[in-house]
């Protein structure tokens, strides 16, 4: 399939694609004049990628535990390492956002306007 048919079918821009591609995350063929040529597969991989990437993991990230998480045949004990540490990484970040959610709560608690107050300034 074409780079407009995957990314059709898949949701991720051409550019995304190319990106996946450079980043050594896809992998197409060239047909005459040029242009990539995708594997049925492609849809699934593309898939993947983007739900890693919405997890948080970069794209170096993927690209070590692609091979993994793609075949589950594959059994590496570095894998739940690796994964671990991003998990680790996600976590830190949760904890920060709940830390940022009490804080701007409290703010918006502390300034919120009722009837019979002054109105807020911007």
């Amino acid at each position: 399939m074409r780079i407009g048919d995957l990314a059709g079918a898949t949701g991720a821009s051409a550019r995304s694609l190319r990106y996946y591609e450079e980043q050594g995350l896809l992998s197409s063929e060239r047909g005459t004049g040029g242009q990539r040529r995708y594997p049925p597969a492609a849809v699934d991989r593309v898939g993947l990628i983007r739900s890693l990437l919405a997890a948080g993991l970069t794209t170096a990230v993927i690209r070590d535990v692609l091979p993994c998480v793609a075949d589950e045949t594959i059994r590496t004990p570095w894998l739940a390492g690796r994964l671990g540490e991003e998990l680790g990484r996600v976590e830190a970040q949760i904890k920060d956002l709940h830390r940022t959610r009490e804080i701007l709560a409290g703010l918006v608690e502390r300034y919120r306007v009722t009837s019979g107050t002054a109105e807020s300034v911007r």
